[in-house]
């Protein structure tokens, strides 16, 4: 078993330099730290995960004023929270999110099992560090945390080898996290550790000048910052291709179809998908007969975390269709519906709104990091 580093200072001497810094130059106004209750952190936290501050603002606050509290968002259809997720990505981080509300609703009597890591862990979505944020900047108790920004701190500043992700290196940064964790100022002290990795400890361009541990940083001493923390082994991304139908009726609505559940953009709607122009046709054929095939749009690429999709949008035209069967519905453009929609399908419907509607408007390019 690898044995945790040493401490670069004293615990309480750590603990004062850090506070000292987060009180002049720590965030203090982020929309989730007035009022925190759980709720409204637990929220926060799970949109905050692989998403950057700037980004997930507006989506809070979007999501707290159609869902102020946890019982409306355990009532609400999926497709609604999953409308108001469109666009951060990470969508099975969505669909968690409503079901651990259903669940605190239906076995906690509404209210987040704060009293408990354990307990809270256990919610759909929230692992270790997830629970002892909620914890921490919810109720002020002490609880460990260890986020990608407390990892990447505490791995320059012991210069932790190996990649971060691998069991005996995490035990190594969880030691070193739960020796640094106060027993007083615990939200202030989690809340500071965040932003440093986020505002000076950046993924990118330290600046360890501005850093309170400049002074005792492992990495900085060796002139290594950027080789820490370790990346990911690499592994060679495959790329897989699908075409899209665009099919159109004579209203100008547009068929979609709603995602199975777990898998690639699980529970949202999206353009029917076939894997060789055969298989659309064969499709068309038995679901849409007399459709007639347009000029295929340009593809374009949307990179996962672990393989690009490039996609081909082909659109089409009927007349009628004699029902679209379960899954599937309508959809106009010109009036769109509170539905959850992969990000690349809602370029391509918002291509097709009234006085937009040309090649040229089809998105080229686009990326997300998780189905």
């Amino acid at each position: 078993m690898t044995e945790t580093p040493p401490a670069i200072l004293p615990r309480d001497t750590f603990q004062r330099r850090l506070l000292e810094w987060f009180d002049v130059h720590g965030r203090h106004d982020l929309p989730w730290q007035h009022e925190r209750t759980p709720y409204r952190v637990w929220v926060s936290e799970i949109m905050l995960q692989q998403t950057q501050v700037a980004t997930v603002i507006p989506y809070f606050e979007r999501f707290m004023e159609r869902f102020p509290d946890v019982r409306s968002l355990a009532a609400a259809e999926q497709d609604e929270v999953l409308h108001l997720w469109t666009g951060l990505g990470y969508y099975a981080r969505g669909r968690n999110l409503h079901k651990a509300a259903q669940v605190v609703v239906e076995e906690h009597d509404g209210e987040f099992p704060v009293h408990s890591l354990d307990a809270m862990a256990a919610l759909p979505g929230i692992g270790r560090s997830t629970a002892g944020a909620v914890i921490a900047q919810s109720t002020g108790r002490r609880a460990v945390i260890l986020d990608g920004n407390v990892k990447r701190v505490l791995t320059r500043l012991h210069a932790v080898e190996g990649w971060p992700g691998r069991p005996a290196v995490e035990r190594e940064l969880w030691g070193l996290a739960e020796h640094y964790t106060p027993e007083r100022r615990v939200v202030d002290f989690t809340q500071a550790m965040m932003d440093l990795g986020a505002t000076l400890c950046r993924r990118g361009q330290p600046d360890c000048e501005r850093c309170p541990f400049n002074d005792v940083c492992v990495a900085r001493a060796r002139g290594e910052q950027k080789r820490f923390p370790e990346s990911k082994p690499k592994k060679a991304i495959p790329t897989r291709t699908t075409t899209m139908l665009l099919l159109q009726d004579e209203a100008g609505r547009v068929l979609l179809e709603q995602r199975p559940s777990s898998g690639l953009w699980g529970g949202l709607w999206s353009l029917p998908q076939f894997d060789s122009s055969l298989e659309l046709r064969a499709w068309l054929d038995h679901h849409a007969p007399g459709a007639s095939l347009e000029a295929p749009w340009e593809a374009f690429t949307h990179v996962f975390s672990h393989f690009r999709l490039e996609v081909t949008p082909q659109p089409a035209r009927v007349s009628r269709l004699d029902g679209v069967g379960e899954a599937r519905r309508w959809f106009d453009p010109a009036e769109p519906d509170s539905i959850g929609l992969a990000a690349p399908v809602k370029g391509l419907l918002d291509a097709l709104r009234p006085f937009t509607l040309s090649v040229q408007d089809a998105p080229h390019s686009s990326s997300s990091q998780e189905p």
